[in-house]
């Protein structure tokens, strides 16, 4: 079995995870996406006998569901490597069993996955037959302000790019690796969230509080030049302050939501199986391919 190409250093992120506590955390965009888990949860005319955590950086998923009452045990679960794989383990290091799970959540967590695709593939194996997968993560148009003032200053300053924001996946995509890992009734859409500062210093320092610096294997290993941060804190105040003064940072939070197939979910209708003509249901008139609107 094979690997795809190694985009994280994941050694960094609990290094990061408990200097951000030392730091004291920026809890408020977890707080934010636990509370909306809960919300879509809560129309799931169910409850979860065994659930797993997939990663969530706080306990802030687990308050708020372990309140709604819709799960009975919750358990953390966590991608580890295992000889160049990332696995799904459980709270014991153990992989979960297949057909073990009734729900999978995650918050904030599987935008820093390197093979995303195969962990998709795991947590659907680890649902039982009408299992849930309830993910959030951080979508490809997360930071645009930070990344393209970072990247003109490092090109005016420097001559060249590195790699400072990653590379989050892009929320089109998302649902054809729904599709791919064997997920039925795939669904994936987004919530943009601006957030304004005082100044880029100031949401750089939330950055590191919620444990979401630089972790890309590929970015540069010297310390970045001062001349580089000041006019990337020029451009940024430029183009992205309001009339105030502040400066605004958009997060882009992609939902996934795939069920574990079962004979029992609604199946799309063969072609061909329709009972009625469209033109009917809508009363309109049927053209057919070689006429023209207006023709007699």
């Amino acid at each position: 079995m094979t690997t795809g190409p190694t985009i994280f250093d994941r050694t960094l992120l609990p290094v990061r995870r408990q200097r951000a506590l030392a730091l004291g955390p920026a809890t408020f965009l977890i707080e934010r996406v636990a509370e909306e888990m809960a919300e879509r949860l809560s129309v799931v005319l169910r409850t979860f006998e065994r659930a797993a955590d997939l990663d969530t950086p706080t306990d802030a998923l687990r308050d708020v569901l372990t309140l709604a009452g819709k799960v009975g045990a919750l358990e953390r679960a966590s991608i580890v490597s295992d000889d160049g794989l990332e696995v799904m383990v459980g709270a014991q290091r153990s992989p979960f069993s297949e057909a073990s799970l009734d729900l999978v959540v995650s918050a904030l967590a599987l935008q820093f996955v390197n093979d995303l695709p195969g962990a998709l593939i795991q947590v659907r194996r680890a649902l039982k037959a009408d299992g849930l997968l309830l993910a959030a993560m951080i979508g490809g148009d997360s930071l645009t302000e930070l990344r393209e003032a970072f990247a003109q200053a490092e090109s005016e300053i420097e001559g060249g790019l590195s790699p400072r924001v990653a590379p989050f996946a892009d929320v089109r995509d998302l649902g054809s690796l729904l599709q791919r890992a064997g997920f039925a009734l795939p669904v994936v859409d987004s919530d943009r969230i601006v957030v304004r500062y005082a100044s880029p210093i100031a949401l750089m320092r939330d950055l590191r509080a919620m444990a979401a610096t630089n972790m890309l294997v590929e970015r540069r290993r010297t310390p970045l030049k001062r001349a580089t941060l000041q006019r990337m804190l020029e451009i940024y105040a430029q183009r992205f302050a309001d009339a105030d003064g502040r400066v605004r940072a958009t997060f882009e939070i992609v939902w996934l939501t795939g069920w574990a197939p079962h004979e029992s979910q609604q199946k799309p209708l063969k072609p061909g199986s329709a009972t009625r003509r469209l033109a009917d249901a809508l009363g309109t008139k049927e053209i057919s391919t070689g006429e023209k609107p207006g023709e007699s």
